[in-house]
C-alpha cells in the first residue's frame, strides 16, 4: 500500500496564525506529522492552508523544504498577489489555490472564475474549494466551465452529495478526507463517487483534524481498502492525487 496524502496541515507557531470563528488551532510541525503518520506508506502529499493560516506563505515553504520534492502545497492568495509572486510559489513546490468558503480566510468566492482561471493559465494550479456541496448549485456554471476544481471533504453533507456527483460527472476531483468532520455516509459517498468517475477520489489524512469531531485515525485507510479492491484503493490512495497535483 503507498499514500499520497492530499490533504493535511502543518501548523507551526514561528509563523502568523489567526484565531479563526473563535478557534486557534494546536501547533503541529512537520515532526508531528512525520510521527503520527510512521506507520503509513506515505510517498508524498499535499500540505494544505488552513483559516487560521490566512495569506502567510513562509510556513508553507519551509515545510515544504522539509519535507521534500514530493510534496506540494495548496495556498490561500489574495487576488491582488502578482504573477511574480504566483511564479516564485510555484517554484517553490506550490501547486493549488484554495478558496475556504467554509471558514474563510481566503479569497472571496466572487473572485472564483477569475483567479482561478489566472493561476491555471499562468501556472498550472487547479483551485480547491473547502464548500459545502449544498451550496454548489449556486456556483455550478462557474465551476464546470473551469479548467481544474477539487472540492475538500466529501462535500461534507448527505444533503449536497447528488449536486456534488453532477460535477463529479463534468471532471470535478473530490477528497476523500475528513471522514471524521462530514456529515454523510461515508461509505456510500465514496462508493457513489468512485462509480460516477474513479479518477475522481483523492485520499488524505486531514491530520492534525482540527475541529473535526473524530480525528483521522488508521481505520479510514483500511475502509477504502475494505470497500474497492487493490487497484481502485490504490487509485484512490495514491495514483488520482498524484496524477492531479504533479502530472496534470
Amino acid at each position: 500500500m503507498r499514500i499520497f496524502d492530499a490533504h493535511f496541515h502543518i501548523i507551526d507557531f514561528n509563523f502568523p496564525i489567526i484565531e479563526n470563528q473563535g478557534y486557534t488551532p494546536p501547533s503541529y510541525i512537520v515532526a508531528d506529522y512525520q510521527k503520527d503518520t510512521v506507520n503509513l506508506q506515505i510517498a508524498g502529499g499535499a500540505i494544505v492552508s488552513g483559516s487560521f493560516q490566512g495569506f502567510d506563505q513562509a510556513y508553507l515553504l519551509k515545510a515544504l523544504k522539509q519535507l521534500g520534492p514530493t510534496f506540494c502545497g495548496v495556498t490561500q492568495l489574495p487576488n491582488t498577489v502578482t504573477d511574480d509572486e504566483i511564479v516564485h510559489l510555484h517554484n517553490n513546490g506550490v501547486r493549488a489555490l484554495r478558496f475556504n468558503i467554509k471558514r474563510g480566510g481566503s479569497e472571496d468566492l466572487s473572485q472564483l472564475d477569475t483567479f482561478a482561471r489566472r493561476v491555471y493559465d499562468l501556472v498550472g494550479w487547479h483551485s480547491e474549494l473547502y464548500i459545502d456541496a449544498k451550496e454548489l448549485p449556486e456556483i455550478a456554471s462557474t465551476i464546470e466551465a473551469l479548467p481544474a476544481i477539487s472540492i475538500d471533504h466529501l462535500g461534507l453533507s448527505e444533503e449536497g452529495l447528488p449536486h456534488l456527483l453532477k460535477l463529479v460527472d463534468k471532471g470535478i476531483r473530490v477528497k476523500a478526507t475528513g471522514f471524521g468532520r462530514v456529515e454523510l455516509d461515508v461509505q456510500h459517498a465514496l462508493q457513489a463517487i468512485y462509480h460516477v468517475n474513479p479518477d475522481a477520489l483523492m485520499f488524505g489524512t486531514d491530520l492534525p483534524s482540527t475541529r473535526a469531531k473524530r480525528p483521522f485515525n488508521n481505520a479510514d485507510v483500511e475502509l477504502i481498502q475494505q470497500l474497492f479492491d487493490q487497484q481502485a484503493a490504490d487509485k484512490i490512495l495514491y495514483e488520482n492525487a498524484l496524477q492531479w497535483y504533479f502530472q496534470r
